[in-house]
């Protein structure tokens, strides 16, 4: 719906009563302010207020004009937990002009610049996630109600899914009701680990859907006693979060999938468009690696070497290389099917605005210098060693956060796709490394406390 009297129409129809003017930080965690429904056309043409300086990576501090916060009416969702209630997603603005510092903005910034090419960037993310219990003492541990989730091998184990049936169930007709089209749910890999899968669509509905599902599955998760985290790496010994990517380009004005060639002579049913974005998607992946991988705790995640047995279940899931071949999950990009791609390396930490936008120009990049990926990969690139993967002339990803951003730092075209926000996120992130790097850690006091 994109007209205000219809939407304003709908809301009396659901019984709406107050509205959620929503939009992210730089780390992608949704702010918000609640606003009477008699607001609606306030929050349209004026916004609500917010002081910047009390937000992280928005560059503002104290002395800074207001951000005002315009609700996007297309973006009308009625809260599942909360019956006279919706949300809006909006966008930023200081003293009435966009904010380039918004990460909604900036997406649409770059997915403006795409379309007047004649592109469309069209993605479906799957946010993996955990179900945990907070302890005593304050460690955590997964929610896991009847004690049936503990094998090492828990996924798409029936019994291990059963006691959160009623949760998944409720959190899947919640959002078919809002029409995303979800078609499977299922128990991941870890124990309390899910993944919800819905249809896709444009990258700006695709990121703003994911930022309500992080805060559906927060609310709902409590109904069950449980609390509902996307954090990419909660246990040290169980695979980690991600939010595969799914994606092509498509023709804007016949929608025509650009990525698909069913005569492809290499076998993987892509174009030569498709193949010149996954150039400039790898020749860019260090770099993108910092922004789809945004935390310190997403690079436990990424591991090489033995890190990829380091877990309960033997894998880890991730590909730690800047490489892609087919239907074969040890890849960055995975050929899904033709014309389909995925890229398993996206962090569940990732803010998708953000990310979304800095994959896309890196893509376009390839598209304009007619990048080549290099040969189709085959086989188990977990099993190859790094002389191996070096000898390919594969990349390896960052190791860590510090690695990322300084890859990132150099990296002109990839700053290009965060636009203003590049500098702040550098500048962050920097800290948040420095922060984490200062730590002494318990396993550092066990290690060597009476090593030496």
């Amino acid at each position: 719906m994109h007209d205000r009297e219809q939407v304003r129409h709908q809301m009396q129809a659901d019984g709406i009563q107050f509205i959620i003017v929503q939009f992210v930080d730089i780390h992608g965690a949704a702010k918000a302010k609640m606003v009477p429904v008699e607001c609606f056309d306030d929050v349209i043409d004026a916004g609500a207020g917010f002081a910047g300086g009390a937000v992280w990576g928005v560059g503002q501090g104290p002395h800074s004009h207001d951000l005002m916060a315009r609700i996007d009416i297309s973006t009308y969702t009625p809260l599942p937990w909360l019956p006279s209630t919706a949300r809006f997603a909006a966008n930023l603005y200081v003293d009435d002009q966009p904010h380039p510092y918004c990460a909604r903005t900036n997406l649409l910034r770059v997915l403006s610049e795409a379309r007047s090419q004649g592109y469309v960037f069209n993605v479906g993310m799957e946010p993996e996630f955990f179900l945990v219990t907070r302890n005593a003492d304050g460690t955590i541990a997964p929610w896991n109600p009847d004690g049936s989730d503990s094998l090492a091998k828990a996924c798409y184990d029936f019994r291990s899914m059963a006691p959160a049936m009623d949760f998944l169930q409720e959190l899947t007709s919640s959002l078919n009701r809002l029409g995303w089209r979800v078609y499977q749910t299922d128990h991941e890999d870890a124990n309390g680990q899910y993944e919800v899968n819905f249809h896709y669509a444009d990258a700006l509905t695709t990121s703003d859907r994911v930022t309500f599902f992080k805060m559906t599955t927060g609310q709902l998760a409590k109904k069950y006693g449980a609390i509902a985290t996307h954090m990419p790496k909660p246990f040290a010994d169980r695979t980690g979060s991600g939010l595969h990517a799914h994606f092509h380009l498509a023709d804007a004005k016949t929608g025509e999938n650009l990525f698909l060639d069913e005569s492809d002579s290499k076998g993987l049913g892509l174009s030569a468009f498709a193949y010149h974005f996954l150039g400039g998607v790898i020749q860019h992946a260090r770099a993108l690696c910092a922004v789809t991988s945004p935390t310190v705790n997403c690079y436990k995640r990424l591991q090489l070497g033995r890190g990829l047995l380091a877990t309960r279940s033997g894998f880890t899931w991730v590909p730690a290389f800047a490489s892609y071949g087919d239907n074969n999950r040890t890849q960055m990009i995975r050929v899904a099917g033709p014309g389909h791609c995925e890229d398993r390396t996206v962090s569940s930490g990732c803010n998708p605005y953000l990310g979304l936008a800095a994959y896309l120009t890196a893509g376009l990049d390839g598209v304009a210098r007619r990048l080549d990926p290099g040969p189709v990969n085959a086989g188990n690139l977990y099993e190859l060693t790094l002389s191996q993967i070096a000898e390919r002339g594969i990349q390896t990803l960052p190791q860590s956060l510090r690695e990322a951003v300084d890859a990132l730092q150099s990296d002109e075209v990839v700053c290009s796709g965060l636009g203003a926000i590049a500098r702040e996120f550098i500048e962050l992130k920097s800290r948040e490394w420095e922060s984490y790097d200062r730590q002494v850690t318990p396993w550092e006091v066990g290690q060597y406390l009476t090593f030496f």
